[in-house]
């Protein structure tokens, strides 16, 4: 084969191609990171504003059950009724308590 690049080193071509790969997943990885920080304090940014003019928290009625052992590997459960539960309004939980938007989709609660 006349125009054929044959590779020095058996495997050289392999090599190159997993580094030029290996590289771009690390790229890709920190701009991931970077890009998980920034909306983090951003998210923080906003519940700290929301903290100080006292609209950060919401409350969301949520239904608890008790899940108590037996013998013979049996499980109990009893429900406890409903109660309000304090949420976060934010992307992500803040001042101990979950974000409201995944309470609404979780109104159930086991102990």
């Amino acid at each position: 084969m006349a125009g054929a690049e044959v590779p020095a080193v058996p495997g050289a071509a392999t090599a190159v191609t997993m580094k030029r790969f290996l590289r771009f997943l690390e790229g890709t990885a920190k701009v991931v990171v970077v890009a998980a920080v920034v909306v983090w304090l951003a998210d923080w940014a906003v519940f700290r504003v929301r903290v100080a003019r006292g609209t950060a928290f919401d409350a969301v009625q949520v239904e608890e059950f008790l899940s108590t052992a037996l013998k013979g590997n049996k499980q109990e459960y009893d429900y406890m009724g409903t109660a309000d539960v304090t949420c976060a309004r934010a992307l992500f939980p803040h001042g101990g308590a979950p974000a409201c938007w995944w309470l609404r989709r979780h109104t159930t609660q086991w102990e």
